[in-house]
């Protein structure tokens, strides 16, 4: 993937995750896009989000399922600290 491929897929991610954002918040929590690159999405759980237990599920199912159904050069979203 070129450096201006990852730009665009970087942009249309973090409307995805801007959508997400007020559901996560809700909850005590936060999303921040940390890279794209190859149609890996890293991304850091803030807040409450970062110690729960259901954060892997709130990953998973929620922020990488909507990234993937919306943009399909997506392979995989991952969790940094």
């Amino acid at each position: 993937m070129n450096f201006h491929t990852d730009i665009d897929m970087e942009s249309k991610v973090q409307e995805i995750l801007d959508k997400l954002r007020p559901f996560i918040q809700r909850d005590g929590g936060d999303v921040e896009l940390v890279d794209v690159e190859d149609g890996i999405v890293s991304v850091r759980l803030l807040g409450a989000c970062g110690s729960c237990p259901s954060s892997t599920i709130t990953l998973k199912a929620g922020i990488e399922r909507a990234l993937m159904e919306e943009i399909p050069e997506v392979r995989e979203v991952v969790q940094v600290l």
